[in-house]
């Protein structure tokens, strides 16, 4: 059932979001001059991806986790689409495309490996990964790789449609910080 719902919420979220999305990518253009970021990111089975965001960062800011980076590479730009979520639209293409799904663990990058083997042996890459899901809603950070992976597991593990819906509303609503970023 979850499938069905990141189908049904990624085409309804694309097409009534088509003109928000199209106003901060031409935004995007003209502050950053690339509005986009793409980035490999580990996915289902440990394959990778191809992770579309809307960019936050300065262009040629280091392919590391949020935490590793400093501060003065986010734009102006970057913190309103960040404290807004609104950089996180794009991956509703990722849902859409099945390499996705709303709900999961957030898909880390390959240089990630201390997060990579605690989530292998919890078994978290058993599932495809989310835009949100409960790290995110209770403030949990690539910087902790085990608790994360903990956490990640845990969410895993009482996966009900419930909590589904429960992760998304919570994100929407604006619980959670995302992924902390040195300054």
């Amino acid at each position: 059932m979850q499938r069905f719902f990141d189908l049904i919420f990624s085409v309804a979220g694309l097409l009534l979001g088509s003109p928000l999305l199209f106003l901060i990518w031409l935004a995007g253009f003209f502050m950053i001059g690339s509005p986009l970021f793409l980035q490999t990111r580990v996915g289902k089975q440990q394959k990778p991806f191809v992770l579309v965001k809307f960019r936050t960062m300065k262009p040629g800011t280091a392919s590391v986790a949020s935490h590793l980076v400093d501060g003065s590479s986010i734009t102006s730009w970057g913190r309103f689409l960040r404290r807004t979520k609104l950089d996180e639209l794009p991956q509703l293409w990722n849902v859409l495309k099945g390499e996705m799904s709303l709900v999961g663990p957030r898909p880390c990058l390959f240089n990630q490996t201390e997060l990579i083997a605690e989530r292998a042996q919890r078994g978290v890459f058993d599932a495809r990964p989310g835009i949100t899901g409960l790290a995110q809603v209770k403030g949990v950070d690539m910087s902790t790789p085990a608790l994360l992976a903990e956490m990640d597991a845990a969410m895993l593990a009482r996966a009900s449609l419930f909590n589904y819906f429960r992760y998304i509303f919570l994100t929407v609503a604006g619980q959670g910080r995302g992924d902390r970023v040195s300054c």
